[in-house]
């Protein structure tokens, strides 16, 4: 019986074993022998579950000549691996990936930490904040009172509950996108959207162009649906889209879909001009590309004076190009699973349509919630308390992570939940691992990018602030200070912090 369920090719696992770059080692500092650096590399992959377990990897001659290195070292990384319970082999069946016994498996994208380890571990991986209250107290007791002539229904609402899908229409009406209710659908959260577009408009093989670096679990969902990701690199820093490479991409690669972050996108937190969003819509028209432009951080501003551009849709009048998804999860409670799609009607027909066969519809009650939130003025009350509360948070951090690690390098975003972190020549992935020796976790480069870019970053939300940024902080510099030693640390013990 075959026990590995995928397969990496040697070029592939090369790709990402050389994207795996260490600062220099010091005076002093011993390197390890080179099959152990091999067979760390490839549980650094699995760990991250950027190489899923049961996964066959390469035979050992076929690595051996894609990374230009002895079958000898490759064969003492594989046994190393086994011994470790990282690696399982059968003759004639090859080796898999594998995790030892009582660990847990890795996730492919960022998992909320489960709420018993948060005493111990500090969450940097999650980019959502605590619900602003009492705002969603009030919106569930209002819901309950609008629930009754719903609940003698079968309370399926496969493109949404009516009056929600007319308010989220005169929500875009009101920033001069006019818009009816039968260009809206409602999703479970902006995930629900975007999984049902691809399945719409991507199948299994198609193109889908994507920011470099892009949403880390927007990434996997595709990869899991079988899409071909052509990444397209942001411009430096802040500056939003590098649109040359955006014609070229959408001219030579003609995806089906792209997916865009206009608004303080993640994980850098830029904000493209209205030139750029003219520009990628006049460019994808013209190659047949679909937009998909998501909106869940447009409402996040967190500095006075920010002029927001004109929405992507605001660019596309027919309707023909742009499919936009919104949502309460960053702007409101990730708790709140409520998102929605605006497109053309013939597309939110399809949507629908396609729905009876995954999720019938989205909870009735949650609707509900977000329906009074934007009908009593709610939402923009709660809205303007999770700004406050992510710029505080976000000043905690940035001079934290400046006072304990002066060589990492970010650009401060006017909007947002994240900060892009370059850091100081040290391997991402190598620094999520040793912060979960020290008690802080946070999500590495690679996990925003395809096939194994931006080993050097790591993202850290605005999350946590006060003394718990400091003390993020202290343990991101402690993660650093192992890693830089090549992991003999000593693995220092986390302290259990109450905020």
């Amino acid at each position: 019986m075959v026990q590995w369920t995928s397969a990496v090719g040697p070029a592939q696992l090369a790709r990402l074993l050389n994207s795996q770059q260490d600062r220099p080692a010091g005076p002093g500092t011993r390197r390890p022998p080179a099959y152990r650096a091999l067979a760390d590399g490839i549980r650094l992959l699995v760990l991250e579950g950027r190489v899923p377990v049961a996964a066959r990897l390469p035979a050992e001659r076929e690595l051996a000549l894609a990374l230009s290195v002895s079958r000898t070292t490759v064969a003492a990384a594989y046994e190393a691996l086994r011994t470790e319970g990282f690696l399982e082999s059968r003759r004639g069946a090859g080796s898999w990936t594998a995790v030892p016994a009582g660990n847990p498996l890795p996730a492919r994208g960022l998992e909320p930490l489960p709420p018993e380890a948060l005493g111990s571990m500090i969450d940097l991986g999650c980019a959502a904040l605590p619900a602003p209250e009492p705002w969603l107290t009030r919106a569930v007791q209002g819901a309950l009172e609008e629930l009754p002539p719903y609940a003698h229904t079968h309370g399926d609402y496969p493109a949404g509950l009516p009056a929600l899908r007319s308010m989220i229409a005169e929500r875009y009406t009101a920033r001069g996108i006019p818009t009816m209710p039968e260009q809206i659908m409602v999703t479970t959260g902006a995930m629900g959207a975007i999984d049902a577009i691809c399945h719409l408009f991507g199948g299994r093989g198609e193109r889908i162009a994507v920011e470099s670096p892009s949403y880390a679990n927007i990434l996997q969902l595709m990869r899991e649906a079988g899409a071909r990701l052509v990444p397209v690199a942001m411009a430096d820093g802040l500056a939003g889209w590098d649109m040359d490479r955006w014609r070229q991409v959408l001219r030579d690669a003609a995806p089906r879909i792209a997916y865009v972050v206009a608004d303080f996108h993640n994980p850098t937190g830029a904000l493209a001009g209205d030139d750029q969003r003219r520009q990628l819509v006049d460019a994808a028209r013209s190659a047949g590309t679909v937009l998909v432009a998501d909106e869940t951080m447009t409402e996040l501003w967190l500095e006075e004076g920010v002029e927001m551009p004109r929405p992507v849709c605001g660019f596309d009048p027919a309707g023909s190009t742009v499919i936009t998804v919104g949502s309460a999860s960053k702007a409101f409670w990730a708790g709140m699973r409520i998102g929605w799609v605006r497109a053309a009607p013939d597309v939110i027909r399809s949507l629908v349509a396609a729905r009876a066969y995954a999720d019938l519809g989205t909870p009735v009650l949650e609707q509900l919630a977000v329906n009074w939130l934007f009908s009593t003025g709610g939402w923009e009350q709660a809205v303007q308390v999770r700004r406050e509360q992510a710029l505080e948070n976000r000043e905690a951090l940035v001079t934290a992570v400046r006072r304990e690690l002066p060589t990492w390098e970010f650009d401060v975003p006017r909007g947002g939940l994240t900060l892009w972190v370059r850091a100081g020549g040290l391997s991402g992935s190598r620094l999520a691992e040793a912060g979960e020796r020290v008690g802080v976790r946070v999500p590495s480069g690679p996990r925003f990018g395809v096939d194994g870019a931006f080993e050097g970053y790591v993202r850290l939300p605005f999350t946590v602030g006060g003394a718990v940024a400091d003390e993020a902080a202290a343990r991101l510099a402690a993660a650093a200070r192992i890693v830089e030693s090549g992991g003999t640390g000593g693995g220092e013990a986390p302290r259990t912090f109450v905020a």
